[in-house]
């Protein structure tokens, strides 16, 4: 393949999805789906709410266990390396929420005892500094606006370093112009910081904006995937 006009190679993929299948008795939500995610690259996971995305990202992150297929991340076998992957990734989505009760900087350190931080006082000051949230340390999360509540859940996302985020409708709950800055946020961090990420939306705007390929679900199966400026 060819990504930002540089051929690329089987050692450029951090994530592979090989023929997935997730079925419910009857109900099949995803659909032998293949595809990949290169070095450098935001890959848009665009299809109707009902399309699979969710169930998608729920094997990506080991949740499900996919009916059939397979799912190699950083070149190791999910269902063999799980522990050593989780390690590497990170998720957010604007359907889990943080707890309310507790304030920002405490609810970040929270997941920063859990995902075992060194210097989390640091970690957080310099996330909370990215995403202009140092005014709101001391703020109660269900006092947050939902375009604070994306940053903080972000900010959550990014305390161990990862490699890889799976970005789960992360602007669904967001007017237009906090949709653009949370999107452009994203494609800030992606490129300062090298990380790959799989964003998942309905709106196909949001994917316009910031991914240089997509892949198409409807109904669990793969309508079309590729690049941006080929699918157009």
């Amino acid at each position: 393949g060819i990504i930002n006009n540089e051929r690329v190679t089987m050692a450029d993929i951090v994530v592979e999805a090989r023929e997935l299948t997730k079925r419910y008795d009857e109900l099949v939500a995803v659909d032998r789906v293949s595809f990949e995610i290169y070095q450098g690259e935001i890959l848009g996971l665009l299809g109707p709410n009902g399309a699979g995305k969710t169930t998608m990202i729920q094997m990506l992150l080991g949740l499900l266990i996919p009916t059939s297929g397979e799912i190699k991340i950083l070149g190791m076998d999910l269902s063999k390396h799980r522990e050593a992957i989780l390690n590497q990734v990170n998720f957010s989505s604007a359907y889990v929420a943080m707890p309310y009760s507790l304030t920002v900087i405490e609810n970040l350190m929270v997941f920063a005892r859990l995902y075992g931080i060194k210097n989390r006082g640091a970690k957080i000051n310099t996330l909370l500094k990215t995403f202009e949230m140092e005014t709101m340390r001391t703020k109660v999360t269900g006092t947050l606006s939902s375009g604070q509540i994306t940053r903080l859940c972000l900010a959550k996302a990014l305390l161990n370093d990862p490699k890889i985020l799976f970005l789960d409708e992360p602007t669904s709950n967001l007017d237009p112009n906090g949709r653009t800055e949370v999107l452009e946020l994203i494609r800030d961090i992606s490129t300062n910081k090298s990380i790959q990420v799989l964003l998942s939306s309905h709106i196909l705007a949001d994917i316009e904006l910031i991914c240089g390929s997509v892949v198409i679900l409807n109904k669990g199966r793969l309508a079309a995937e590729g690049r941006m400026s080929d699918l157009r």
